[in-house]
């Protein structure tokens, strides 16, 4: 009856659970889905076009003015998404970038060694600027007709093609704002060989007779669709994210920014911010220990943004002054990111199993580099994480078996009181007591085990390693579901037979529970990446081969133990019985003599005597013997 009551609770918890999201879905749609809506101001986000320095940034860079006092910031002025102007080709070792002169924004970068999902001979295009999906990196100044990222900029060298030749370290490109007011801005933009970071650097020289006090913005626009190779059963997140000494790393979702409820710090000198998808991110990296400030809003519909604004300084006339952000725009590669800046390889989401899933990684790499095949990592990493957990595994198979070898009593004991739920509960919890026998000892074992098995399980969600890293014959890419389905038919297998292997449930609705779960987890690994079926497939075979090795030994200890039982409480032999009989009756003429010489006074005692001889001797299936009388006139000898 407990049972019962737990499984309606669990499917009344999922229903409630459906429900409410759906009904949440219903009053607050997607960013992708909002049609309308006014953006709202409050102390920390100014929804312009242009991002604006808040007072705290701007009195730490000139000590005094606010943000409304600087001049070139008009907030009637709205988004003009990706006016086209000419376009600058950049290769690389690691990318393939476009710019447009027109804002002087990255529009498209693609990643060489990462091949898209659509055409495995093209590259992943990170930053793009279609319609149905984009990303952009932007930056400007902030000021008195300095440029922005709406200026048509101009290329210095006339040259709009560049590619790293060998021998170089770097490609440089430079474009040029007008002057307007004196002022002559450049931006700059340095292509590294054998990195995915992109210096953007503006230069500032002032002609003028007047000092300015410029700020700089770089920022990410982006819309709030999943990227075109998002795993449905799987989700991953995507949006804004960012990270701090003090509040450490943080999501900035984008139903949040829809609701003005986003929640981040604001001022700092140090961290970064970022625009996060599975496998892949953006990130601006200011360097530590300089005072910038975080923004993140909604520009309008399935638009966002987020970047960092930083104080440029004071210029006074006749001199000039450079200020630089790294860009990075590449894949979440855990080893790598943690030296671009601290806390950046927090990217690679593991949610609060963090702490786990690091050193499991590690492990997985350290495999790697023996095999340089990720599936053969994969295989031997379950294998050690199996042989960590032995004891434990071994503990809970043992209760197990016990369960399945009592589930033949435990049955008859149901049947008895199928009638008394509350007798048929006492008899059991008597019978457990009396076998020492624990229901949940099963269990527990195992669900220590869970948290690192879930670990691994985002361990292999994450790694952006294993996309497009091949295993074996039909299997090219780990980070997909099987072409032809034969890891999760294999998997299904593997189900069924270690629900053969666990005990059957007494009651008839957890028997038919156990029965369809390895049919319904089967179809949900249909959609799985393969290399998340491989580790489930092998996990799932190490542990059929030890539940079946402890079960078959205590099945048999058991067998063992009820044959010495049967055997002790065996009767004896026939002839043993026959032959004990015979040792206490007396002897036949001995019984004849003792008869005749009986006196007659104690002829009841004699005939009691007869008859016991009589009845010896039926019990032998012999005739009774009658005893001689002594002839006439003669006397018996006696003894």
């Amino acid at each position: 009856m407990e049972t019962r009551k737990l499984i309606l609770i669990i499917i009344f918890s999922t229903s409630l659970l459906f429900l409410w999201d759906a009904w949440q879905k219903e009053l607050y749609p997607p960013a992708s889905q909002v049609m309308s809506g006014a953006a709202s101001n409050s102390a920390n986000q100014r929804h312009d076009p242009l991002p604006v320095p808040g007072d705290e940034l701007t009195a730490s860079a000139s000590g005094t003015g606010t943000a409304s006092e600087i001049e070139g910031v008009n907030p009637s002025i709205t988004p003009n998404l990706f006016t086209i102007g000419e376009k600058i080709h950049v290769k690389t070792d690691l990318v393939v970038a476009e710019i447009d002169t027109a804002g002087g924004d990255i529009r498209q970068l693609g990643l060489l060694a990462h091949p898209s999902r659509e055409d495995v001979n093209k590259p992943y295009e990170l930053l793009l600027d279609k319609t149905a999906r984009f990303q952009v990196a932007q930056s400007g100044l902030i000021g008195d007709g300095l440029p922005n990222h709406k200026t048509k900029y101009t290329v210095d060298s006339k040259n709009y093609s560049y590619e790293l030749e060998p021998g170089q370290n770097k490609v440089v490109v430079r474009l040029l704002a007008p002057e307007v007011n004196g002022v002559q801005a450049a931006k700059i933009y340095t292509f590294h060989r054998g990195s995915y970071v992109i210096d953007v650097e503006f230069e500032i020289v002032n002609h003028g007779d007047a000092a300015i006090n410029p700020f700089s913005y770089f920022q990410m626009l982006r819309d709030a669709n999943d990227p075109a190779d998002a795993n449905t059963m799987v989700h991953s997140y995507t949006g804004p994210a960012m990270y701090t000494d003090e509040e450490k790393f943080l999501k900035i979702k984008f139903s949040d920014l829809d609701k003005n409820k986003a929640e981040y710090p604001t001022n700092a000198d140090n961290g970064w911010i970022a625009m996060l998808e599975h496998y892949f991110l953006t990130a601006w990296l200011p360097p530590q220990n300089t005072p910038r400030e975080y923004f993140a809003k909604r520009l309008a519909p399935n638009q966002y943004t987020a970047g960092v604004i930083a104080p440029v300084g004071a210029i006074e006339p006749g001199q000039e002054k450079n200020i630089t952000m790294p860009f990075y725009a590449g894949p979440q590669e855990q080893n790598k990111l943690a030296e671009l800046a601290p806390g950046l390889d927090l990217t690679v989401d593991y949610g609060w199993l963090t702490v786990l899933a690091k050193p499991l990684f590690w492990l997985l790499s350290f495999y790697h580099s023996w095999t340089d095949n990720w599936g053969a990592a994969i295989i031997l990493l379950t294998l050690t994480v199996k042989l960590l957990f032995f004891p434990l595994s071994a503990a809970g198979y043992r209760s197990m078996a016990k369960m399945r070898v009592v589930t033949p009593k435990l049955q008859r004991i149901r049947e008895q009181y199928a009638s008394d739920r509350q007798r048929m509960h006492q008899a059991m919890m008597e019978f457990y007591k009396e076998e020492k026998i624990n229901p949940m000892g099963g269990c527990l074992p195992i669900l220590v085990q869970i948290p690192v098995f879930i670990a691994l399980f985002w361990t292999l969600l994450a790694a952006v390693e294993l996309r497009y890293a091949p295993l074996a014959l039909w299997i090219t890419d780990m980070s997909v579901p099987d072409p032809y389905y034969v890891l999760p038919v294999i998997m299904g297998i593997s189900m069924w037979i270690q629900s053969k292997l666990s005990p059957t449930p007494t009651d008839p609705i957890q028997a038919k529970v156990m029965q369809i779960m390895p049919v319904a987890f089967s179809v949900f690994f249909f959609f799985f990446p393969a290399g998340l079926v491989l580790y489930s497939l092998c996990n799932n075979i190490l542990s059929i081969t030890q539940q079946w090795q402890i079960t078959r030994m205590y099945e048999s200890k058991a067998e063992g133990d009820a044959n010495k039982k049967k055997n002790k409480s065996k009767p004896e032999p026939e002839p043993a019985r026959e032959s004990a009989q015979l040792a206490v009756l007396p002897d036949k003429e001995e019984t004849a003599t003792q008869a005749q010489a009986a006196p007659t006074a104690g002829g009841k005692q004699d005939e009691k005597k007869q008859q016991t001889t009589q009845a010896a001797a039926s019990a032998k299936g012999k005739a009774p013997v009658k005893a001689k009388s002594a002839p006439a006139g003669k006397k018996t000898r006696k003894k």
